[in-house]
């Protein structure tokens, strides 16, 4: 049983739940990690630490991700980490094995699904900028229309002033 899309649901769906760029990015954050902590993914990602709660909190009700027990954990479990053991002073998520499955059946082509769903172009658009200095310089390789940079301001994707924010390096990187 794959945890990809099933007929009928739009290209990033799961289960009807329509899955943004921040959802991919915990998920592709947890795979990459195996396990961490909220604020340890919004210090990664530059983002909020208010939104990667959120999206912990859309992920856990989902079945995703699950919280990671025990008081203590090593790095051989939690990739991130520097030291050997660390004590637990937050509450640690990771992939639940339908996580797992589901970030295995993240391809190239369900990307180019999904990106293309966002806004229009969107597989070009993002190729473009990931290559890249920034927004500018991303248009002289793909037409990019006002909606679109507006859209890719709204994801975070770039600055007000056009530049990559970390978020879209991070997520470009755990998605490559």
């Amino acid at each position: 049983m794959s945890g990809g899309n099933t007929r009928g649901e739009r290209p990033g769906s799961y289960r009807g739940f329509e899955l943004l760029p921040v959802h991919l990015y915990v998920l592709v954050h947890l795979k990459k990690a195996g396990v961490d902590y909220a604020k340890m993914m919004a210090k990664v990602s530059g983002l909020p630490l208010e939104l990667i709660e959120d999206v912990i909190n859309d992920l856990l009700e989902l079945g995703l991700i699950e919280r990671d027990s025990g008081s203590a954990i090593k790095r051989s479990k939690a990739r991130f980490k520097k030291a050997f053991e660390v004590h637990k002073h937050h509450t640690y998520y990771r992939l639940s094995r339908e996580g797992e499955l589901f970030v295995r059946s993240i391809d190239e082509r369900w990307l180019k699904r999904y990106f293309n769903a966002l806004f229009p172009d969107g597989w070009r658009v993002v190729n473009a900028l990931a290559e890249s200095r920034d927004v500018r310089e991303a248009g002289r390789k793909v037409q990019i229309e006002d909606e679109t940079l507006e859209e890719l301001r709204v994801l975070r994707f770039v600055t007000e002033k056009g530049r990559k924010t970390e978020f879209f390096r991070r997520l470009w990187e755990f998605l490559q």
